[in-house]
C-alpha cells in the first residue's frame, strides 16, 4: 500500500510499504480520508516524546472495514466507520492508564491507504458526515467533548470563552458549546477568524493580541463560567482575569509553553477550578459521537488535499493558515 512515512525528523515521503494485517480482535480499514492535528506536526518536527523512524503519522481517519482478525465479529466487514484514536485508555474513566497511547505514534497511523486497529475503536460513520468531515472528527471531537462536558461540566445557559479559535479543537468546542445551549465567546489574533466564528454561533470575540482585552471581556459580556484553552504560556493569566467567581478553566495543551508567574492568589481567592484533560475515555467517545449525530454537527474542514499532496497539508498546518481541520482524501 501507499503510506506517508516519516523517515527522519522533518523528512516525509510517500512510500510503498507492506499492507498491515489485522491481529486478533482487530479490523483492517481501507481509509477514505484522514485529517491532520498539531500532534502530527510536532511529530514531524521531532518535538514529541517516543519518536521512532520510520513511522506513519495520523490520528484521524475514516474508511471501510475490509477484513477482521481472529476473534473479531465478521459483521464489521463492509461497514463504514470512524476510528477512535485513543488506544488502551484503561479501566478508570477519570484518567488514562499507563498503557494509553494515541494512534499515529507509536502505532502506525491513518496517513496510509490502510490501517489495522482494534475493533473496539470503531464507530459507524455518522450518516450526515462526508468522508472528510468524519475523518476530521475524532481527535478534536473527543478532546473538546471531554474538556467541556466530562471535565468542566458545562451547562446550558452558561457563558463560555474558547481561546485561539481557528484550530480544530477550539472550533469543535465552539460547535459543541453552542449546541448545548451555552453563550459562547472566542479569542483569536485575527478579526477574520472571530468573524467566521460568529457565523458558526459565537456571540463575539476578542483579539488576545490587544492589551487589556480580558478586562474589557470581564465587563462586557461579563465574566465567564467556563474557559477552554490549549495554549498556556504568558496569556494564561489573562484567562484567569476573564474568569468569574467559581469558574472552571479547562486546558489540554501548552503550545505557548508553561505559565510564568502563575496567578495562585487570584485562583484560590475567586474559587476558580483548573481542569487538565487529554483526549477521552471510551465512554466520552460514545457520548461525543452520539452528541454529534443528535445535533447533526459538521466539523469545519478548511482544506482537502489529495493523498499525493499530503506533505503540502503539513506545510499549511505549520504556517497556521487554516480555519478548522485539514483533511487528506485517500481512497475513492
Amino acid at each position: 500500500m501507499r503510506a506517508l512515512q516519516l523517515t527522519a525528523v522533518n523528512q516525509l515521503v510517500l512510500a510503498t510499504v507492506p499492507d498491515p494485517q489485522p491481529g486478533p480482535g482487530e479490523a483492517l480499514i481501507a481509509l477514505r480520508a484522514a485529517a491532520l492535528n498539531h500532534r502530527d506536526v510536532w511529530i514531524k518536527l521531532g518535538q514529541y516524546a517516543g519518536l521512532k523512524f520510520p513511522c506513519i503519522p495520523g490520528s484521524d481517519g475514516a474508511g471501510v472495514v475490509t477484513a477482521v482478525g481472529s476473534a473479531a465479529d465478521q459483521a464489521w466487514v463492509g461497514r463504514e466507520v470512524v476510528i477512535n484514536p485513543a488506544l488502551e485508555w484503561g479501566s478508570d474513566p477519570r484518567a488514562q492508564g499507563g498503557g494509553f497511547s494515541i494512534l499515529g505514534l507509536p502505532h502506525d497511523g491513518t496517513l496510509a491507504e490502510q490501517v489495522a486497529v482494534p475493533v473496539a475503536q470503531l464507530t459507524a460513520r455518522p450518516a450526515h458526515l462526508s468522508w472528510e468531515e468524519a475523518a476530521a472528527l475524532p481527535l478534536a471531537g473527543l478532546t473538546a467533548y471531554r474538556a467541556l462536558f466530562a471535565r468542566a461540566q458545562l451547562r446550558s445557559g452558561e457563558r463560555v470563552l474558547i481561546s485561539g479559535v481557528g484550530g480544530g479543537v477550539a472550533l469543535t468546542g465552539l460547535q459543541f458549546a453552542v449546541a448545548a445551549g451555552a453563550e459562547v465567546w472566542v479569542t483569536s489574533s485575527s478579526e477574520e477568524k472571530i468573524a467566521r466564528a460568529v457565523e458558526r454561533g459565537a456571540r463575539g470575540g476578542f483579539l488576545y493580541s490587544e492589551a487589556g482585552w480580558e478586562r474589557r471581556a470581564a465587563q462586557s459580556p461579563g465574566p465567564f463560567d467556563v474557559i477552554m484553552d490549549s495554549a498556556g504560556g504568558a496569556g494564561f493569566g489573562a484567562l484567569v482575569d476573564a474568569a468569574g467567581p467559581a469558574a472552571r478553566l479547562v486546558f489540554f495543551g501548552a503550545t505557548r509553553g508553561n505559565v510564568p508567574d502563575f496567578p495562585l492568589r487570584k485562583i484560590f481567592w475567586r474559587q476558580i477550578s483548573l481542569f487538565g484533560t487529554t483526549m477521552g475515555s471510551p465512554a466520552d467517545w460514545a457520548d461525543m459521537t452520539a452528541f454529534v449525530a443528535r445535533h447533526r454537527i459538521r466539523p469545519v474542514v478548511d482544506r482537502v488535499f489529495p493523498f499525493g499532496e499530503a506533505a503540502a497539508a503539513f506545510n499549511l498546518m505549520e504556517r497556521g493558515g487554516q480555519f478548522g481541520k485539514i483533511a487528506v482524501r485517500i481512497g475513492s
